[in-house]
């Protein structure tokens, strides 16, 4: 019997700020291979891709030096493993944010004068572009009988909805419901707008992940 074919796309971005944020563990130590191989329970892998915004060093920023060198990695491991890397550049924002009730202690703040600050934001531009793009291609090429889809950005549902209308291929939509211990308000939950663009639907909580977590 012929062996179904699926194709791994994972938000590179989406998945660190959605999961392992939450359960505090850094991309370059996610054994990101075992994680594919976890999601295609047997199924015949053709690609494995995975998008990410491109982390840039700037001069005496230890941090930017510190996350450039995890992404360095990351990478290294990926092409290691025959991942296909997508990338686009982050673009940096500079957000003003007034100060007042949204913000924790926010009275002492003001009584020294803090009335503003200015925060430094970066975005990923273009992912979801790419990772549309790459969908539909792989659909028309046949690529795959059903797309495994890490990412939780709604942006791509008009992609989705194309793919199964007019390819009649599966879109496996792979969700998560954690926890965070600091902020609950802040913990992820799976995306209805993907649930029902779907065909296939996985949510994994934090015990499915432990498999995967490296001390």
């Amino acid at each position: 019997m012929k062996k179904e074919k699926v194709q791994i796309f994972i938000d590179g971005g989406n998945f660190y700020h959605l999961v392992l944020k939450k359960l505090n563990i850094q991309e370059d130590y996610f054994p990101f291979d075992e994680f594919a191989h976890f999601l295609a329970n047997g199924r015949e892998i053709t690609s494995k891709r995975y998008y990410v915004g491109t982390v840039r060093e700037k001069e005496g920023d230890e941090r930017s030096k510190e996350r450039m060198s995890r992404q360095t990695r990351l990478f290294a491991f990926l092409k290691n493993n025959h991942w296909e890397i997508k990338t686009s550049k982050l673009r940096i924002r500079n957000e003003k944010i007034k100060i007042d009730d949204r913000v924790k202690n926010y009275e002492e703040l003001k009584k020294k004068g803090v009335h503003e600050i200015e925060i430094e934001t970066m975005r990923e531009k273009g992912i979801d572009v790419k990772l549309a793009t790459d969908l539909i291609v792989g659909a028309i090429d046949n690529k795959y009988d059903t797309a495994i889809l890490v990412s939780s950005d709604s942006d791509l549902v008009p992609a989705l909805d194309w793919i199964r209308e007019r390819k009649r291929k599966k879109i496996e939509y792979i969700g998560f419901s954690i926890v965070d211990k600091k902020e609950k308000n802040k913990s992820t939950r799976p995306l209805l707008a993907m649930i029902r663009c779907t065909d296939i639907q996985r949510v994994l909580i934090e015990s499915d992940l432990k498999q995967f977590i490296r001390k």
